[in-house]
């Protein structure tokens, strides 16, 4: 049977037909001129010329050939969509095939990153008729965010929580959430290992208190150290963040995280229509794709232009207070430099920058 179909592929291929027979073409193989009687080996590898389909030809002017043909083909192929496909087809495709080819954004020039933004809102508008507005600012000079949480004001009522998961267009199936509050009991420290996370009680609970987690930005992201195709990064304002489209979904970073402040989307994030926040940034809050890793960014898509996290705005108590280090006359740097201020797992070396304390 192989012996068969090798023999079938080399009349084919080289179009050896016996001598009389008709060819196709209204003629006998032996009298067309479209057709020569199949070269021997010699003839094949004489002066250095391969034949390609019974004609002569060098290597190099066979691979040129070979290259018009593909460009005539896919001009053949354009053409002939256009008669089938409309305007918006042709240039959603266009888009979907720049997505599929771009550089990872980190490595991108501005402008690079202005086309890229660009292609996704022009995208999201022709698949849905509906505009959004989406940012690629990069970090401002002498601007390092920090994040300070006051445990002795915050009383579980997880407002932040639920400000994260809408400002941040998280998963509403899964129930993903980037900020998570610890229920701790008194007198037992920070044990993490017995805190209760998923309470559903009024609150505050006698003999508890309530801490709050979420990516810390560290200085030395250990995240960032072990990513293998550095889908993730520190930028200069102090804010770690992903390339959702570099991001290979191996969770190395997430193992490698000692605050368990990165999140894996086994599914793709779902968000009613109606519930998405188009206020967005690239490496913020846009819709994911199925398989990657997501966190807390600080909200860089509100950051950026001057406003507080979501949770910072959210809190009913205000526990939690955000701002830039490098500002002699922030909020946050007062707390630093007048409260008894600590931070977690401080022997790792890791620079978080998030600080706890309390009145």
């Amino acid at each position: 049977m192989g012996s068969n179909k090798k023999k079938w592929f080399s009349l084919n291929l080289s179009n050896n037909k016996p001598n009389g027979t008709s060819c196709g073409c209204g003629k006998s193989s032996d009298g067309c001129g479209s057709h020569n009687p199949t070269p021997n080996k010699d003839e094949r590898t004489k002066d250095g010329f391969e034949q390609v389909f019974d004609v002569k030809m060098s290597r190099r002017t066979a691979f040129k050939q070979l290259a018009a043909s593909l460009a005539i083909g896919a001009g053949a192929v354009s053409t002939s969509c256009s008669i089938i496909a409309g305007d918006e087809s042709k240039e959603k495709a266009q888009i979907d095939w720049e997505e599929q080819f771009k550089g990872n954004y980190k490595l991108m020039s501005d402008d690079e990153k202005k086309a890229t933004v660009d292609r996704l809102v022009r995208s999201y508008q022709l698949r849905t008729g509906k505009t959004l507005n989406m940012s690629s600012k990069n970090a401002e000079k002498d601007v390092l965010f920090g994040y300070a949480f006051n445990i002795s004001k915050c009383q579980g009522y997880m407002d932040c929580v639920s400000a994260c998961v809408e400002e941040n267009n998280q998963d509403r199936n899964s129930q993903m959430q980037y900020i998570r509050i610890h229920e701790m009991k008194d007198g037992k420290g920070f044990n993490f290992n017995e805190a209760d996370d998923n309470y559903y009680h009024e609150v505050p609970a006698e003999g508890h208190f309530y801490m709050g987690t979420q990516c810390f930005h560290c200085d030395n992201p250990p995240c960032v150290e072990v990513c293998p195709v550095q889908a993730t990064w520190r930028e200069d304002d102090g804010l770690v963040v992903v390339d959702y489209d570099w991001c290979v979904g191996c969770r190395y970073c997430m193992a490698a995280c000692p605050y368990d402040g990165r999140r894996f989307n086994w599914s793709k994030p779902e968000v009613p229509e109606e519930e998405i926040n188009k206020n967005q940034h690239y490496l913020g809050n846009r819709m994911r794709k199925k398989g990657v890793m997501e966190k807390c960014t600080f909200c860089v898509q509100r950051s950026r232009v001057g406003k507080n996290p979501a949770c910072v705005e959210a809190c009913p108590t205000g526990a939690r207070i955000f701002g830039n280090l490098l500002d002699p006359n922030s909020t946050i740097r007062w707390v630093l430099e007048n409260k008894k201020v600590f931070r977690l797992k401080e022997d790792l070396g890791t620079e978080p920058k998030f600080w706890y304390f309390m009145d």
